[in-house]
């Protein structure tokens, strides 16, 4: 592979900087999804919202996994865009963050709330198309079953967020109708005025939890932010986790090998004959070179990225033949082959405990600056009445729950648009599509209909510009 000069040396820490730079961006334009009700209803007053859903948006990025940041990771193949020319990588990294933190920045001092998962997203899968673009390009660069995944969790959340919220509070005004309390919850809050104590511990609970579940899917795309830039530009370093032993990858790798063994591919096409013939070389070669190591430094910098690409590789195409009604598998071997590919993926789908804390402080710290643009339009411009207690709380819980789920599934989801649909949903609750500001709701519209194509081509342009250059 190759070893870091000065000049790449710190073009690495400026584009880790600029990552953090992006999270940051990401956490004052997403404060609102937190923060607006609780301010909204006079829950908290916004110094103290601000710093209490940073707090929680930090440890949500601490304690919430890598799933949606490997998603993230594996949206762009990144064994198939690295060569020799590290000039190349750090092309593909700068198209991508300039990209992602212009939009962000853009949409932010316009006031308009807008996706920052839509924004990364689009910015990765502009440059993977970009490189699928160029003469010498062999490889597809782009995982379009995670992408197909990633569209329908964004494209699907929103909805979900906006019908859930309007059940949520038709169940509300059922349930409370004929209690002594039901009438104040749809009252606009009086000013200055803290609403009654239960109301107001719901509402802050709402909040904590999507500040959580923000740090914890948000905050872990940033995490597969930095995984991409370690990757693309040390992978000798960073290819493989150091902390797990490769004699872990022993056992499930000769089970994988034995079910492999059991199959028969005659009935494929020619060409899924050569992607199973492949699997069986791939996974040979890997057993030959970890089978004796112990761990990750004794295997040489220059096989490093070739055991994380064949381990890769032998997971994508064993799915991919597992999908074929031509081979016959059985449901145990279904079984045996997934929990055991999960289990060599421990190698690979992981990221170093500084990122994440890295990570964490941006988000954290975003979020408790420049929160005021995007928690007006929420507060003030989705509905034409003031925010009620069961609106805040209703569009809050919602969010929390989407999120939540979300994260758990490894898919990222955009909190701006589930919170943004929930308050749309709850004013829509009230009186119906009229009780909507159309000027707003159409901005934001826009906003969601633009991200992916302006950012795809952004970010495009900028790579194949910046190869043209370096």
């Amino acid at each position: 592979m190759f070893e870091l000069d000065l000049s790449y040396s710190i073009l690495l820490v400026l584009c880790l900087v600029a990552a953090c730079a992006f999270e940051f961006v990401n956490g004052f334009h997403d404060t609102a999804n937190a923060v607006a009700t609780v301010i909204y209803t006079n829950s908290l007053k916004p110094w103290v919202a601000v710093i209490w859903s940073g707090s929680w948006n930090f440890l949500g990025v601490l304690f919430g996994g890598v799933g949606v940041a490997m998603g993230i990771v594996n949206l762009l193949p990144v064994e198939s865009l690295i060569d020799q020319n590290i000039a190349h990588s750090i092309s593909m990294v700068m198209a991508l963050l300039i990209s992602a933190i212009f939009w962000n920045l853009l949409t932010w001092y316009l006031g308009i709330p807008c996706s920052s998962s839509h924004t990364l997203i689009g910015s990765i899968l502009g440059v993977g198309i970009a490189f699928s673009l160029l003469p010498d390009s062999q490889s597809a660069a782009v995982n379009w079953d995670k992408a197909s995944d990633i569209g329908v969790s964004l494209l699907i959340s929103p909805l979900f967020g906006f019908s859930i919220t309007i059940i949520l509070m038709y169940l509300l005004r059922t349930l409370t109708k004929k209690t002594s309390y039901g009438d104040s919850l749809f009252k606009e809050p009086k000013k200055n005025a803290p609403p009654p104590l239960w109301i107001r511990i719901i509402l802050i609970l709402t909040c904590t939890s999507v500040s959580y579940y923000h740090g914890s899917n948000d905050g872990q795309k940033g995490v597969g932010l930095i995984m991409l830039i370690l990757i693309g530009i040390v992978p000798v370093y960073f290819a493989l986790d150091v902390r797990v032993s490769p004699t872990e990858l022993n056992a499930p790798l000769h089970r994988i090998e034995r079910v492999i063994a059991t199959l028969d591919p005659t009935p494929l096409s020619a060409p899924d004959q050569a992607v199973f013939t492949e699997v069986s070389t791939t996974s040979r070669h890997l057993l030959s070179s970890i089978s004796q190591v112990h761990s990750v430094d004794e295997i040489s910098k220059k096989e490093r990225f070739s055991v994380r690409k064949d381990i890769l590789m032998l997971d994508r195409h064993l799915k991919y033949l597992l999908e074929k009604d031509e081979l016959s598998v059985s449901t145990a071997s279904r079984q045996i082959i997934k929990d055991d590919l999960k289990a060599v993926r421990k190698i690979t789908d992981y990221s170093p405990r500084w990122a994440i804390l890295m990570i964490s402080l941006s988000l954290g710290l975003g979020t408790m600056i420049g929160w005021k643009r995007i928690v007006k339009t929420v507060g003030e411009k989705i509905g034409k009445e003031h925010l009620t207690y069961a609106q805040g709380a209703s569009a809050e819980l919602v969010a929390a729950s989407t999120i939540g789920l979300s994260t758990n599934l490894g898919l990222p989801v955009s909190t701006t648009h589930v919170l943004s649909s929930g308050i749309a949903g709850a004013m829509v609750a009230s009186k119906g599509v009229k009780n909507l500001q159309g000027d707003t709701v159409r901005n934001i519209l826009m906003a969601w209909l633009l991200t992916l194509p302006v950012v795809m081509i952004l970010s495009g342009s900028l790579f194949l510009l910046f190869r043209a250059i370096f």
